[in-house]
């Protein structure tokens, strides 16, 4: 009996699921995408003093966040998107 593939972010549910099934088990659930199913990210490098890499880590670490995260959320705000 051919199983049915699991939908689930959980890395425990699929480890689970894969340790009994391999993919002829659920070839016939399986579909072609024409999109890319990941998406790369690309890495963009800006220099900052060091004094300024201090007080942008002190805002993030005040607001919770890790400091590129912070960049990334102001540079989207002035990006508006």
């Amino acid at each position: 009996m051919k199983s049915k593939m699991i939908e689930t972010d959980s890395i425990a549910e699929l480890a689970e699921f894969w340790d009994s099934n391999d993919l002829t088990d659920v070839e016939d659930t399986l579909e072609e995408v024409s999109e890319p199913v990941f998406r790369h990210r690309t890495v963009v490098q800006v220099p900052f003093q060091s004094a300024e890499v201090d007080e942008i880590g002190r805002v993030a670490a005040s607001r919770g966040l890790a400091t590129p995260d912070l960049i990334r959320e102001w540079v989207l705000d002035k990006l508006a998107i």
